[in-house]
């Protein structure tokens, strides 16, 4: 995980969109979790080097009454109903595979299988509907899935919690990182990211270090 991580943290701001190199052989996969409207597609487009892949359909009157919308904001239209996709190549031959998961009720189905061979997992939080997390949070502690949580800040959040009442209010182990985002903003996207890749090597030396 050090290469991954320095590499990730020196990857700069792309002004165009990169083809994935031919030499290209180890892909390490994360997905995205949380609550519906929570910030995840918007996290996978500001990080990703290429163009997402996004599954976004129109909302319509069949969702009323299905899909719990309050507390999200009125100026959204558009759900996702499979899963994001975005890459970052850490380097010639390492490339960072994100999938975005659905966070309707309704598509939760589809966890399992996004979770499979999955490296860590990053839980997005809105303060406004914390109870939306708890879900994504028992799946990956059920599946013993290693994962960071960030909380996305909304610039219409009236809230005032500090990361000490998210972690009391969402019951995280002490050693689950808890962290502060902006998903539009790519490089807040990536220090989500590598305060994930900074827990996974930390469980791997404790790995090693354990007799």
């Amino acid at each position: 995980m050090d290469s991954a991580t320095s590499e990730l943290s020196g990857t700069s701001e792309l002004s165009g969109r990169t083809p994935l190199g031919r030499d290209s052989e180890n892909g390490l996969k994360i997905v995205i979790v949380g609550g519906f409207g929570v910030g995840k597609t918007t996290l996978v487009r500001s990080v990703s080097e290429i163009r997402p892949l996004n599954t976004e359909e129109v909302m319509t009157q069949a969702g009323v009454g299905i899909d719990e919308t309050g507390g999200v904001a009125t100026t959204k239209t558009t759900t996702t109903v499979a899963f994001d996709f975005g890459r970052i190549s850490l380097n010639d031959r390492m490339v960072l595979y994100l999938f975005g998961a659905p966070g309707q009720e309704r598509f939760w189905f589809l966890w399992d299988r996004l979770f499979a061979g999955t490296l860590g997992a990053v839980v997005l939080v809105d303060t406004r509907r914390m109870s939306d997390s708890w879900y994504a949070i028992d799946r990956l502690e059920h599946r013993g899935t290693p994962f960071v949580v960030a909380v996305n800040r909304f610039d219409d959040d009236p809230s005032v919690f500090s990361l000490t009442e998210i972690r009391q209010a969402l019951a995280l182990d002490p050693h689950v990182p808890l962290v502060e985002c902006d998903a539009r903003i790519r490089s807040s996207g990536k220090h989500v990211l590598l305060s994930l890749a900074d827990h996974l090597r930390e469980l791997a030396t404790a790995r090693e270090t354990t007799p």
